[in-house]
């Protein structure tokens, strides 16, 4: 299975590609691919212009939340990010922002996204401006496109690498190899998204370098401490940035635990602590809280009760005097100025003491009202993250099933506009018929990782159920694909041996590149998506 030169003279010419010849047509595709990417880095740019005239490679609220971030902790040494997105300039606005108090006892807002991404995107930032003067404030064209360069292109390259060293290693024909690499470099919506910060080209990276050293350990026996750290380092920062990814880096550890428990313990335990230290302790120095932003996401805990009696005065915005008594004791910051915000649609009261910060919550249960600390940092004046003000996908799909559908082979699905996952899914098929260990264990892997994502987000409450919102593709599963390349080894090689397959092949493929290249910006939706709208369906 590993490294076979000699393959049936049967399928068109493999008899003459040696193994050489293959690595310089992995590297012609390669530099072919890693060339589009730094080509769309510079041709792209915001739709928005600044107060002067300014650009931005800023592509959406979701990378321009994180971008902000970038720019707070080097230019003014804060995770705060009031003054850049309340000023003049739009290039810098963004939806996914929280409110909530600060180390100051002031509410300011701050990005949504886990810290940890940015703050790490902060260094060659901090560099860039140390050694050139210029700034993302003075220069946010080129800097940002520098940035990318080195936060995207470089780690894309080497996940390019690594992806080559495994299909070499597993596949058995020419033609299967080539394909499955060039799905690789062309077909999936890591390239797509290699133009923008995010954190689903960042999961994917960090998946494959965990299977790339933890494939040396299972079945190479080669089992150094350094393996073992650096699977726990990957691993847990693919959960940093993808959360489902936990069930990843669980079933990376048991297998590891399995090849050694005592290097598992000493070495890939220590390395994703580190991570997981880290990501804390940005948390908590952003929000003094050990929670993320997207944890707090509802009201806090219960405090107190009260008659249903003081429904009508709260309508109207007032307290009556034994209610404003029993506040005061439960915050000692409630004063006579304190206000009450009436929330019709969610049948809730919110307390704003006299610096207009959000104190209390009082929610309508049963037969009484419920007095609960404040903890909804999406809920903020202006916030689009309510139920009134949010609009399109991120209405969420009433319909489990319809969501499903599009999920799957719909307007966002993976099959549909990436249909080069057919050949994955065939291979986890082969797979299963093959007697050799490695494919048998992954395939497994891989295929108990898809149903559990899948159900997971099918099963998402309706406001969860919005298909990534607005974007190219599924984005929450983008973090799979060098599993699914993996797996798809098999199948390809199978389909080598027939020109029929072959030719099914390259049209499956020859759809997802297509896919992968319909929009410019990730940020857009499925051209499926946008077909079917005009049509009015």
């Amino acid at each position: 299975m590993v490294n076979e030169e000699t393959t049936t003279s049967s399928v068109v010419g493999e008899s003459g590609v040696t193994a050489s010849c293959r690595r310089s047509i992995y590297i012609l595709l390669m530099t072919v691919s890693v060339g589009l990417m730094i080509g769309r880095i510079f041709a792209i740019e915001s739709g928005t212009r600044g107060p002067n005239g300014q650009r931005t490679p800023f592509l959406s609220a979701n990378d321009r939340s994180r971008w902000c971030t970038v720019r707070a902790l080097v230019d003014q040494g804060t995770y705060e990010i009031d003054k850049l997105v309340d000023g003049k300039d739009a290039n810098w606005r963004t939806i996914d922002k929280v409110k909530h108090r600060g180390s100051d006892g002031v509410e300011h807002s701050y990005s949504s996204k886990p810290p940890l991404l940015p703050t790490l995107l902060a260094i060659p930032y901090y560099v860039i401006q140390k050694t050139t003067g210029a700034t993302l404030s003075s220069d946010p064209l080129y800097v940002g496109r520098l940035i990318l360069m080195l936060s995207n292109i470089l780690p894309m390259v080497f996940y390019f690498v690594l992806m080559a060293c495994l299909v070499e290693k597993t596949g058995r024909t020419n033609w299967g190899r080539i394909f499955v690499l060039t799905a690789c470099f062309f077909g999936t919506f890591l390239s797509t998204f290699a133009v923008t910060i995010n954190n689903h080209l960042v999961a994917a990276i960090s998946v494959l370098i965990s299977i790339y050293v933890a494939w040396h350990i299972w079945y190479d026996k080669e089992r150094s401490w350094w393996r073992y750290v650096v699977a726990g380092i990957s691993s847990a920062f693919a959960v940093a940035n993808e959360l489902p990814a936990l069930s990843f880096f669980c079933l990376l550890g048991a297998g590891l635990c399995w090849s050694s428990p005592r290097k598992m313990l000493l070495g890939f335990v220590p390395g994703a602590a580190l991570v997981a230290t880290c990501f804390f302790v940005t948390n908590y120095y952003a929000h003094q809280s050990w929670r993320p932003p997207y944890m707090h996401r509802g009201d806090g805990s219960v405090l107190g009760s009260w008659d249903l009696s003081e429904v009508t005065e709260l309508n109207q915005s007032h307290l009556s005097v034994d209610l404003a008594e029993q506040l005061a004791e439960l915050k000692n910051t409630m004063g006579s100025d304190t206000t009450v915000q009436v929330d019709e649609v969610d049948q809730r009261w919110v307390i704003v003491n006299a610096r207009a910060e959000r104190e209390l919550a009082i929610v309508r249960a049963e037969n009484h009202l419920e007095i609960r600390d404040w903890d909804n940092w999406y809920d903020y004046e202006g916030t689009y993250w309510t139920n009134q003000n949010r609009k399109g996908v991120d209405l969420g799909e009433k319909s489990v099933m319809r969501y499903a559908f599009h999920m799957l082979v719909g307007h966002h699905g993976v099959l549909s506009l990436t249909p080069v996952w057919l050949v994955s899914l065939a291979g986890c098929l082969f797979g299963l018929r093959q007697k050799g260990k490695p494919l048998l264990a992954l395939v497994v892997v891989v295929g108990t990782l898809t149903i559990v994502c899948l159900v997971f987000y099918i099963l998402r409450p309706q406001i969860d159920r919005n298909y990534g919102g607005v974007c190219c593709g599924f984005r929450w599963l983008f973090w799979l694909t060098p599993l699914w390349l993996l797996v798809m080894v098999p199948a390809a090689d199978a389909m080598a041996k027939r020109c029929s397959t072959r030719i099914l092949g390259m049209c499956f493929l020859g759809i997802s590149i297509m896919s992968a290249n319909a929009t410019l910006n990730p940020w857009n939706h499925p051209w499926i998506y946008r077909y079917l709208k005009y049509l009015g369906w």
